[in-house]
């Protein structure tokens, strides 16, 4: 399992180019090259998240995410789950369909529901086991909200601790919100009285995620990925 290189995402996907670039300067600042892992991208289907959809917000997400992969990944694939109440959706993107394909998916899916962090998870763990994958996963879980059901989203996130899964979630939205306390509070659950070893991350990303500047962005997502994967390798969760 190599990274794609840049010569390959040239020829795929012309316009990632320049994502691919700030992605490779961001995994080398937080000493990721060299990493190999699989990535996921979570999207939220809840109703408000509808203007982020209209107005290609969660596009650009993809294709930054998309970008991250061609360097951790082999295949230029990133499994797309799509959740509200329950999970709209399991789909790929990729170098050589990224177009457009965001929204497409989004109008096949029909009614945006509520918001159900664990219907996501669970689908990002089935996948994952039924893939046979030989490398950690970094699932990057983008919500403008807390869950339904906070009960249920925390009691998975610390069963899933002892899986090799990491989780970094993003807030769309105001960073000041009351909905994104108990991300924070997911963010900091301790160790090792409710879970084996923290798994998880947040930022807020704030109201217009677009005008982030993809350093930012990419710092940010990547940012604890490297104290999960050492604590994860000391844990006996990953082989050191």
């Amino acid at each position: 399992m190599s990274p794609l290189s840049l010569e390959k995402v040239q020829q795929s996907a012309p316009p990632l180019v320049s994502l691919y670039k700030e992605a490779g300067v961001s995994l080398r600042k937080h000493g990721l090259q060299g990493q190999r892992a699989t990535v996921y991208l979570v999207m939220d289907r809840s109703g408000s998240m509808r203007p982020y959809y209209k107005d290609g917000t969660m596009q650009h997400l993809a294709e930054q995410v998309l970008a991250v992969s061609a360097h951790l990944d082999d295949d230029g694939v990133v499994p797309l789950v799509f959740f509200s109440t329950d999970v709209d959706g399991v789909h790929e993107i990729g170098l050589d369909n990224h177009a457009g394909r965001i929204a497409a998916l989004h109008e096949q899916l029909g009614h945006m529901g509520r918001t159900h962090y664990e219907a996501g998870m669970d689908a990002v763990l089935d996948h994952y086991l039924a893939s046979d994958a030989a490398v950690p996963a970094l699932v990057i879980f983008q919500t403008d909200g807390g869950p339904t059901s906070r009960r249920a989203a925390e009691k998975w996130l610390c069963k899933a601790a002892e899986l090799p899964l990491f989780w970094q979630f993003i807030g769309f939205g105001d960073p000041d919100d009351r909905d994104f306390e108990f991300l924070h509070r997911l963010d900091e659950l301790p160790v090792p009285s409710r879970r084996i070893v923290d798994n998880a991350g947040f930022f807020a990303a704030g109201t217009d995620p677009r005008s982030l500047c993809d350093a930012d962005l990419y710092d940010r997502l990547l940012g604890e990925f490297p104290a999960w994967l050492a604590a994860a390798g000391h844990r006996g969760i990953l082989p050191l």
